[in-house]
This record gives structure tokens, sequence and C-alpha cells, in this order.
């Protein structure tokens, strides 16, 4: 394995958790802005129906997908940058 992928293991550990927690954020004030009262239903809620479920859980995946490519892109720019070297 590669010393620059060994490095970046531990940054790419932190951004992937910072990613997730953002991507949450992300993802409550577009359910919001959608005009959805509290938070998306679960896969295994009976109170919901079908296409408020899977609107649910691929809305939250695109928004989860996205901004964990934006952070993943940023941080190795930002360590190419610092170190000269990609770290994939």
């Amino acid at each position: 394995m590669k010393t620059s992928k060994i490095a970046y293991k531990p940054v790419g550990l932190v951004l992937g958790t910072v990613s997730g927690v953002l991507a949450g954020r992300v993802f409550r004030q577009v359910w919001k802005k959608l005009g959805h009262e509290g938070d998306a239903p679960d896969a295994t809620d009976e109170q919901h129906g079908w296409r408020k479920v899977l609107t649910a859980a691929v809305l939250q995946g695109a928004i989860f997908a996205g901004v964990k490519a934006a952070v993943d892109r940023g941080g190795a720019v930002a360590a190419r940058r610092l170190t000269g070297i990609r770290p994939g």
C-alpha cells in the first residue's frame, strides 16, 4: 500500500464522519422545505405509504452521495495542494 494512502486514511475517516453529519443536516432542511412535518419515515413505518417512504429514501441517498463526493473531492484536492501527492 502506498505511503500516501496510509497517511491519508485518518483524514479520510474524519471527512467521512463530517460528510455524514453534513448530509443529515442538508436532508432534514430539504425535507422540511418540501413541506413535510417532522422526520422522514422509516422503511418499516406503517403510517406512511410506499410513495413517501421511497421518496424519502431516494432523496436521502442522493443527498448523502452528493455531499460525500464533494467532501471527499475537497479533501483530496486539499491534500494534494499541501503535500504535492495525490492521496488515491
